[in-house]
């Protein structure tokens, strides 16, 4: 799988890891509705761009809402 990769720590120390798949993203802009301080998409093809590879706790629940909401799910979350 070839795409960008986001990596942050969550409180308590634990490493997690979340790989985007920008080869099968179909634009649809979820990930940057629902978590724009992290995700956002390129003008030209309107595909996901990940902004902040090392966001904060306190956008871990949307990150989480922006892999579940992800119609074509290529945003994994890895620990």
């Amino acid at each position: 799988m070839t795409g960008s990769v986001l990596a942050f720590t969550l409180g308590g120390g634990a490493a997690l890891k979340v790989t985007v798949d920008t080869r099968l993203c179909i634009g649809s802009g979820t990930c940057a509705m629902t978590a724009p301080a992290v995700f956002d998409q390129d003008e030209e093809q309107a595909l996901v761009v990940v902004l902040d590879e090392a966001p904060p706790e306190s956008e871990r629940a949307a990150v989480a809402l922006a892999v579940e909401r992800c119609p074509a799910a290529v945003i994994l979350m890895h620990s």
